[in-house]
């Protein structure tokens, strides 16, 4: 293992996030609300340590295999989350604990959305900023950027891009150099966070709020500026600028590069992924809207497709921003929606859960197994769209499916271990793993309540989540470790 040369790597990276502290300083400057000496500190601590770590191991350049790739991901997203929440401890208003701050952090940076801060409208406005600044850095994946922005650096692109896309296939490019993929990601990216934070402004938020919104809508994170979220604005403009966005972002992003290089949306409509996402929020959309209008739970039509809309994209494709409290709906709505979760985004997209596309495998590798009960001596082919898949990638998402549901399990246990409730244990964990936000009971609100074992607990399934289980998994192996 090439520690020296993870060490260097690992501190180029912190140096990196340093730059991240400045603009919630100047924000501070320009609202002079407070909260601008805490990120400064930070700035100059993430620098100090990351240039330490890097000065004696400068030299130290070699190729990276993959499994120092997937090392480097796991402990830079270990690091970064870390190194992040030191302003968050340094701050006076909010006055954090180390748990809370680190858990805000990882879930910041996850783009979890999961919260312990109670009146938020209250918090310097460089807080704010900086809450939804860890969520659009994290949406994208900062590797990714370190990949575009530091190769001749002698960063081993290939081996972090691999263990830090999320999706069943990782070794397709878009471009034939890596360095090239990240920036064209990125570019998408930022366009889209731009063309959001501009459609919010002109929806009537404020050049603040649209900008923070944009930020956490893009990388489908949920953090808001508002406790009661995007329901403060009372808007159903902001609304469907809300829901266009997530859907967009929840898409595969290098099929966005294939449709912006074709300059064709047939693409789109040719992918079996995009076809069965699409069709997820349709039916979702439909089930609550009849639901509540049967109920009677909203009594003007508009009003009930304006919210049946609005939560059934956001909480199926891992955003978790809210318009109202869904766990007040009728019983069956929000344990429906809580399960879409587990479907989430597409591959390749900034939105969480098992992605869909995994979830249509195993949708076609069940009527398979079906077929061949029938005809013992057929043989059937899996195809997604025109394509045959190989038996090895079926087999990969039936082993993420059951380590996924694996650490499911034990996260719930703990929490249940903890004292927690079982419908709260059960939603908490979904949320974290499947890098939600909003749960159902006790964190049905917030998750400041909970005890500091459950929010450790419930960190390490934010991880989990974010880094797609084997990442993670991989390194508890102890094949892993041989040399």
């Amino acid at each position: 293992m090439q520690y020296k040369n993870i060490i260097r790597i690992l501190g180029l990276l912190v140096a990196l996030l340093s730059v991240t502290m400045l603009p919630p300083a100047l924000i501070s400057m320009l609202y002079r609300d407070g909260g601008g000496v805490p990120f400064l500190m930070a700035f100059l601590w993430c620098l100090f340590t990351g240039l330490i770590a890097w000065y004696p191991n400068r030299n130290e350049k070699t190729d990276l295999r993959a499994r120092e790739g997937f090392l480097i991901v796991v402990l830079f997203w270990l690091v970064l989350a870390s190194f992040s929440a030191i302003p968050l401890m340094l701050l006076e208003e909010p006055n954090l604990s180390k748990t809370d701050a680190f858990f805000e952090s990882f879930s910041g940076l996850t783009t979890t959305g999961a919260t312990i801060l109670n009146n938020i409208e209250a918090l310097p406005h460089a807080v704010l900023f900086y809450r939804q600044q860890l969520q659009w850095l994290g949406g994208m994946g900062i590797i990714v950027l370190a990949v575009a922005v530091l190769p001749m650096l002698g960063i081993g692109g290939m081996q972090l891009y691999r263990a830090e896309t999320p999706g069943p296939v990782k070794d397709s490019k878009m471009t034939p150099r890596i360095a090239d993929t990240a920036k064209h990601l990125w570019y998408i990216y930022l366009g889209l966070t731009v063309a959001c934070a501009f459609s919010y402004w002109l929806a009537g938020m404020s050049v603040f709020d649209a900008i923070c919104h944009s930020f956490s809508t893009v990388a489908i994170g949920g953090f808001s500026t508002h406790d009661a979220s995007m329901g403060y604005f009372n808007s159903p403009t902001i609304n469907l600028v809300c829901v266009f966005f997530l859907i967009i972002a929840g898409v595969n992003f290098a099929l966005h590069y294939a449709v912006l290089q074709s300059k064709s949306l047939k693409n789109y409509f040719y992918d079996p992924e995009f076809k069965v996402f699409i069709a997820i929020q349709v039916v979702l959309t439909l089930i609550c809207f009849t639901v509540l209008m049967a109920t009677g739970t909203y009594q003007d039509a508009d009003v009930a497709l304006d919210q049946a809309l609005f939560q059934s994209v956001s909480i199926s494709t891992t955003a978790g921003f809210a318009t109202t409290s869904f766990a007040d709906w009728p019983t069956l709505l929000p344990i429906l929606l809580i399960f879409s979760s587990f479907i989430g985004g597409c591959a390749g997209s900034t939105g969480g859960g098992m992605k869909v596309v995994r979830v249509l495998l195993l949708y076609l590798q069940g009527l398979r197994e079906l077929n061949k009960l029938v005809h013992p001596k057929a043989i059937f082919s899996i195809k997604l769209g025109k394509k045959v898949l190989p038996d090895r990638v079926v087999e990969a998402v039936w082993g993420f499916f059951s380590a996924y549901a694996a650490v499911f399990v034990i996260c719930m246990l703990l929490l249940l271990a903890a004292g927690m409730d079982d419908i709260t244990a059960f939603t908490a964990v979904a949320a974290c793993i499947n890098n939600l936000g909003p749960g159902l009971g006790e964190v049905a609100a917030n998750f400041s309540s909970i005890s500091d074992m459950s929010k450790w607990v419930l960190i390490m399934a934010m991880l989990f989540g974010r880094l797609e289980i084997f990442t993670l998994l991989v390194l508890f192996t102890p094949a892993f470790w041989r040399s």
